[in-house]
Formats: structure tokens, C-alpha cells, sequence
């Protein structure tokens, strides 16, 4: 079994950029993928969902470069869950897209 993702989408937001102590820079943003059907009474719906994109090294230096709000982008990836306790000890659990590529799609 293969953990593989591929979307095609809007980004949500200017993406957040951080640079570890090592030198390497990690970006994280939304990514908005729109679905269109027809309901019961024949009239067009279009269901959106968001995806948390995270990239790493090279990736996140073409996001940084790249990549702004409302840009269209292909991301080829892998899922990800990961959990976290905040300040106040509540959990949350997370589910993102590791993006290993990103095609930079349409104009800006």
C-alpha cells in the first residue's frame, strides 16, 4: 500500500515560511479544491475543501518564491497525521499533505 496524494487547488493564504536552525526551510499554507456536481434537482453544486500543505528543503524554497494566495498549484505528496497539545492541554490531531513536488499552475 502506497501513501500518495495528488491535488490540484487554490492556495488559501500567503504561505508561512520558517527556516530551522539548521538552515533548512519549511512552508506550510492552505489549499483549496473545489468539486462540481449536480444535485436531485439538477442544479450545479461545487463542494470546497481545505487541505494543510506542509513542504520541505528545496519544495519550500520554490513555495517561498513562488507561491502566493489564490495561486493554483498541483502538489504531489503524501498524507501525514501528526497530534499536538496546546497551551491549554487541549490535543489536536492533524492531517496535512507533505508536498514532495509543486507544479506552479495558471497566472498569478
Amino acid at each position: 500500500i502506497k501513501n500518495h496524494v495528488q491535488l490540484i487547488g487554490n492556495v488559501g493564504g500567503d504561505p508561512k515560511i520558517t527556516s530551522l536552525d539548521s538552515g533548512k526551510k519549511v512552508a506550510s499554507f492552505s489549499l483549496a479544491t473545489n468539486e462540481t456536481y449536480k444535485d436531485k434537482e439538477g442544479e450545479k453544486q461545487t463542494n470546497t475543501n481545505w487541505h494543510n500543505v506542509v513542504a520541505w528543503g528545496k519544495v519550500a524554497e520554490i513555495v517561498e518564491n513562488h507561491v502566493t494566495k489564490g495561486k493554483q498549484v498541483g502538489i504531489t505528496g503524501r498524507l501525514n497525521q501528526r497530534s499536538y497539545t496546546d497551551d491549554d492541554g487541549v490535543k489536536h490531531n492533524v492531517t496535512e499533505v507533505e508536498a514532495r513536488e509543486i507544479l506552479l499552475l495558471g497566472s498569478k
